[in-house]
């Protein structure tokens, strides 16, 4: 399937119109194919990368990989050539294949700067990266499926107390950078990652009660349109009892 940061006008259907930039090709002359992307709808690395390739306006094409189908697609034959790793998201852009959410996000943003995710102020910037970090090595990792599955019947309550544990950090730093986004009013790659871990937490069922600058950032980011066409329940592998 292919999409371009566009809302779907049902559950099949996507529309063509933008509504925060033009979708547009990314470094291709005539004979280059758009990007593709292997992605899980419930994925919060593969969130991430969508929410940046919308926010940037980029169009792409859309292949699955279901997580939990046949003991995991991604552990096919078929996968591993597209990234040894055995994880998604996997990017296929300009000749090459990107996996790892981050090092995807920072080749869009090196490519197709504009709107950029990173602040020019070396500081800003700086706390950007933090703050990416700490949700991508501090949080999601310890209460990803791979760890989930070791737990067998703790695994809510480890993914709870690992999502606790990381937000308390984060919460404290957030009380010190944040403006209307996690660093100041700009919308930034540590932003993209906040979201989708925002969603783990509700999934996992944490209390969100002492975490009041990490919901409202939240709130503020789901209201924006790269965001919304980025969500889970929008996608094209989103099971019909868990569409929008």
């Amino acid at each position: 399937m292919s999409l371009s940061g566009q809302r779907p006008e049902s559950k099949t259907d996507v529309v063509k119109d933008m509504n925060f930039s033009e979708p547009k090709n990314h470094q291709q002359g005539p004979q280059e194919k758009q990007p593709i992307l292997y992605s899980y709808f419930r994925s919060s690395c593969s969130w991430r990368v969508r929410i940046a390739l919308a926010l940037k306006g980029i169009a792409y094409d859309v292949v699955p990989v279901n997580l939990l189908k046949d003991g995991g697609q991604q552990f096919s034959a078929e996968f591993k050539a597209v990234n040894p790793m055995q994880q998604v998201p996997a990017l296929k852009i300009d000749g090459i294949t990107l996996s790892q959410s981050l090092a995807i996000i920072h080749y869009l943003e090196d490519t197709c700067p504009n709107p950029r995710l990173l602040p020019q102020d070396l500081k800003k910037r700086a706390q950007v990266r933090m703050i990416a970090d700490h949700i991508v090595s501090g949080i999601q990792p310890l209460q990803n499926l791979s760890v989930l599955k070791q737990m067998g019947e703790k695994k809510m309550e480890w993914a709870q107390n690992c999502i606790a544990s990381g937000f308390q950090a984060l919460e404290q730093t957030l009380e010190h950078t944040a403006g209307r986004y996690c660093v100041g009013d700009e919308v930034s790659m540590a932003d993209l990652c906040l979201v989708p871990q925002v969603f783990n937490a509700e999934r996992f069922k944490v209390d969100m009660g002492p975490y009041p600058t990490i919901t409202r950032i939240n709130k503020a980011l789901l209201e924006l349109e790269a965001f919304k066409v980025s969500h889970p329940s929008l996608q094209p592998d989103t099971p019909a009892e868990l569409r929008a």
